[in-house]
């Protein structure tokens, strides 16, 4: 699995440029044509967060100390999972007719993707901060540390879509069985309640959720203002490193597939 990962970065550096060119594509295509253009990175997550203040306020509120932080990091951490790998999944069916014509690594497709979700994340994790100050945050060394919880999401959603991508270009039904999904881990994610009010057994299933326990290890290091266990810790790195292997080697194993498939796919549609 190592020789995977140096491969894969090997091959990243033989093309950095493409990889910036394709990053500036997917950020740029996003916007396009839209009045605010980037302002919607910032405007989007604010929106959503002022409806489920005005919601849940009155059922959760008054229970949860620093309430509107609280929804903020939870749905800044669900919002960048959901937009990465929704994008990333999307990767390889988006870009066939580049692939399909001139060899190169793909799972390039999934990264560049990746990389512009990234950028509107970061901006929207600035006017968390601005947000968490306004709500009587005290920072303290403990939030220099969110830069792990960042890493270990960011290294997620790409093994997520890599998984994903190659999924969706096998099985068109997957985009749709994925929506499902991601609406009902919205609501597993304990982003407007609290998972303390169930009792401990239940409290441990919360665990199986990794976007849970990203959004967990965020609340910990702004609100709790300390870090979280060294279990904790490892739960995160593992769920990171896990998926990444497995998407790596699904890319590594059906590389020659990707290609079959998208030729497949547009002699059916013909």
């Amino acid at each position: 699995m190592e020789g995977i990962g140096e491969s894969m970065f090997q091959r990243l550096s033989e093309f950095r440029f493409l990889f910036e060119e394709l990053t500036k594509r997917d950020f740029r295509k996003k916007y396009k044509r839209t009045m605010l253009g980037m302002m919607w990175s910032v405007l989007n997550p604010l929106l959503t967060l002022l409806i489920m203040r005005v919601v849940f306020t009155q059922f959760f509120g008054a229970t949860i100390p620093h309430y509107t932080t609280y929804l903020f990091a939870g749905n800044l951490v669900y919002s960048y999972f959901t937009e990465a790998t929704n994008s990333g999944m999307y990767a390889l069916v988006s870009n066939k007719d580049i692939f399909s014509k001139v060899n190169l690594p793909k799972f390039m497709f999934v990264l560049s993707a990746n990389a512009s979700a990234f950028i509107n994340f970061m901006l929207t994790t600035c006017v968390f901060f601005v947000f968490a100050a306004f709500d009587g945050i005290v920072f303290t060394w403990s939030s220099v540390l969110l830069v792990i919880p960042i890493i270990f999401l960011l290294g997620f959603n790409i093994g997520v879509s890599m998984i994903l991508s190659a999924i969706n270009l096998f099985f068109q039904d997957t985009k749709y069985l994925y929506g499902i999904f991601t609406m009902l881990l919205m609501y597993l994610s304990a982003i407007f309640y609290q998972v303390e009010s169930f009792p401990l057994a239940y409290q441990r299933l919360f665990l199986a959720n990794p976007v849970y326990v990203y959004i967990k290890f965020v609340r910990v290091l702004v609100i709790d203002g300390h870090a979280p266990s060294i279990e904790f810790f490892l739960l995160a790195m593992v769920y990171a490193l896990a998926v990444n292997l497995i998407g790596a080697a699904i890319y590594k194993k059906h590389n020659n597939r990707f290609l079959y498939y998208v030729r497949k796919n547009d002699c059916d549609d013909e």
